[in-house]
């Protein structure tokens, strides 16, 4: 069996341009998703352990890390996060009766008995935001897990239930294949999508519910970030308005929008986040959402369902399903196996642009050989019902299968006029065509040059096959 070439891991496809309809609840427009994140106590500091202080996320201008060294005002900035700020989201939250969502660092959270308790009686669903709220880009796997069983089983001891969702935030490559191996509903570690979308992990589909950067208080704590609360209020209005009215046109999205107690709950900030709750709640066909609820919602409308992909194919299979796509001529789809596929690739324009690409950078004599592969219109062979199933399909499409005696004799006076000029059969895609279209083609084409034909009928080969594929996929 031949070597499995490289194969691109990233996936620039997702959903394609018809993204699914996402059915939410009562018809709504947009899922929108507030989550708090709970990261006071579980941050770098020489008292959870670390080597120094954190150096991440806060008032603190071009703050860097102190090895050794305890930073007290670092400290006393992610205090104020749980001793006012979260108190106060609390109060907004509550008046407002919103959903939330929280992020919660496991050790964070054994450190806030009130806070939780405080959660929990608002009927906030509590994620794990990972054992602590550290880089995890230079853990090996095993250490990784290993802190990812520790920040399960502690945040159970703390909440009393095993969280069901999952978002380490600063993450490695190794993360979301490590925590889709432990069982969570769903797991944001991406911001790739504006839509839920599956991911398959070994034996296990995993839902995936993107999260985001943008719509995130975080940006108050970076450079060209947010200023004033002002500019919050208006980016999330704008991103909340382009989505709304994507929503309109059958195509309804989620929002999500990041909050971080010692950050969006200062006096100088909260109030941009009350105002756009206000405006939110001012529009119909709106649905606020905990991320528990929007994964349990999507799991039941769309169920993920496993395919063959291409890219995962190995060349004997590869070359059995898309061998034919250009007539007769499986080195193309030989070839186009040993191309760098990917995710993109397992659709039916992904394939189309491979399989053309190997088409396309073959020699003359190759492409010659393709055109020569393809049967004549209405000709011998399909006289004898000796056409392939896709070119017996195609030409029937176009009636060619019912000619009368005149229309066969015209046809076949045609293939032959074309043949005997040009050198190879005249091609055209069926299935774009009816029988006096055909005809029409057939006598403008006869007239053109012989180098300007074969290039159209390259063209053709190309769009026939990828009206194969479509139908395949």
């Amino acid at each position: 069996m031949a070597e499995m070439p490289p194969r691109y891991p990233r996936d620039f496809h997702g959903h394609g341009a018809e993204r699914p309809n996402a059915a939410w609840p009562g018809g709504a427009r947009i899922a929108v998703s507030f989550v708090l994140n709970y990261e006071e106590g579980g941050e770098n500091s020489l008292l959870h352990g670390d080597a120094a202080s954190e150096a991440f996320l806060s008032e603190i201008v071009g703050a860097a890390p102190w090895p050794g060294q305890r930073h007290w005002n670092m400290e006393s900035i992610y205090d104020y996060g749980a001793r006012a700020g979260f108190w106060r989201l609390h109060s907004l939250f509550e008046e407002t009766r919103i959903p939330v969502t929280v992020y919660g660092v496991a050790t964070a959270l054994a450190r806030s008995p009130a806070q939780v308790e405080a959660m929990q009686a608002a009927q906030w669903e509590i994620a794990s935001h990972g054992l602590k709220w550290i880089d995890y880009k230079d853990h090996t796997p095993e250490a990784e897990a290993a802190e990812m069983d520790a920040a399960i089983k502690l945040h159970t001891e703390v909440t009393g239930t095993r969280p069901m969702g999952w978002y380490t935030g600063r993450c490695s490559v190794n993360t979301v294949g490590l925590a889709a191996q432990r069982g969570f509903d769903w797991i944001s570690d991406t911001y790739d999508d504006d839509l839920p979308y599956w991911a398959e992990a070994g034996d296990r589909d995993q839902l995936i519910l993107p999260y985001t950067l943008d719509c995130n208080d975080m940006r108050f704590a970076t450079p060209q970030g947010f200023n004033s609360g002002d500019q919050f209020y208006a980016y999330l209005r704008d991103s909340f308005d382009a989505l709304y009215a994507e929503g309109a046109t059958g195509k309804p999205a989620m929002m999500s929008i990041g909050l971080h107690c010692r950050l969006i709950g200062r006096p100088g900030r909260v109030q941009a986040l009350r105002r756009f709750i206000d405006y939110v709640q001012g529009y119909e066909g709106v649905w606020c959402a905990r991320r528990i609820d929007i994964a349990r919602h999507w799991a039941a409308q769309h169920p993920h369902q496993r395919r063959m992909r291409p890219s995962e194919m190995d060349a004997e299979t590869f070359v059995a399903a898309y061998g034919g796509v250009f007539e007769h001529s499986p080195w193309v789809a030989e070839r186009a196996w040993q191309l760098e596929l990917g995710r993109a690739h397992d659709s039916a324009v992904g394939m189309h642009s491979a399989l053309c690409r190997v088409f396309r950078a073959a020699t003359p004599t190759e492409r010659f050989g393709v055109l020569k592969a393809h049967p004549d219109l209405a000709g011998k062979l399909a006289t004898a019902k000796r056409l392939t199933r896709d070119s017996t399909s195609e030409q029937e499409s176009a009636g060619l299968n019912a000619l009368t005696d005149a229309e066969r004799a015209q046809f076949q006076a045609l293939n032959k006029k074309y043949t005997d000029k040009h050198g190879f059969p005249f091609i055209i895609a069926a299935r774009d065509h009816d029988k006096a279209g055909i005809l029409r083609a057939f006598s403008r084409r006869l007239e053109a040059e012989t180098e300007a034909e074969f290039n159209e009928a390259c063209r053709q080969v190309e769009r026939i096959a990828r009206l194969r594929l479509e139908a395949m996929f």
